[in-house]
């Protein structure tokens, strides 16, 4: 064990045990919005997606996923744009991809990459109402 103590007073204040894993799980998906009002609109409305928990302010918002996992936009990230082309991207498992990819195209959802298949999976790529690229997948 490796333990971090405080020069002034002598306490511990962090404890490391050599072997576990520093990282337990991912916490949450973040991405930028620049308009909320939008934003929600497409994950509530376009995407179904229930909200789990909003700040004050409303400049957050989370979504718990209905098998686990937190998805979040917010107006916070400041400095950062939403982009379809750069930094980080979330990945939604879904149970019927061609159904779905269907259903968002007749709600006028761009598409960057269109449904695809390969050995182990099917994907697409959709763009929100902000721009950042989301992957719908389904494990064949």
């Amino acid at each position: 064990m490796i333990v971090i103590y405080n020069s002034s007073n002598g306490e511990s204040i962090f404890k490391f045990q050599q072997g576990a894993p520093m990282i337990k799980k991912i916490a949450f998906t973040m991405y930028p919005a620049q308009n909320m009002d939008r934003a929600r609109q497409f994950y509530e409305k376009t995407l179904g997606l229930k909200v789990g928990k909003i700040s004050a302010e409303g400049a957050w918002v989370e979504y718990d996923l209905p098998q686990g996992g937190c998805f979040a936009i917010t107006t916070l990230a400041q400095g950062v744009i939403p982009s379809a082309n750069s930094g980080g991207s979330v990945a939604f498992e879904v149970d019927n991809l061609d159904e779905l990819v269907f259903q968002l195209k007749s709600k006028g959802v761009q598409f960057k990459i269109d449904l695809f298949t390969s050995p182990v999976c099917k994907m697409a790529i959709a763009l929100d109402s902000e721009g950042n690229a989301i992957t719908l997948h389904q494990l064949t």
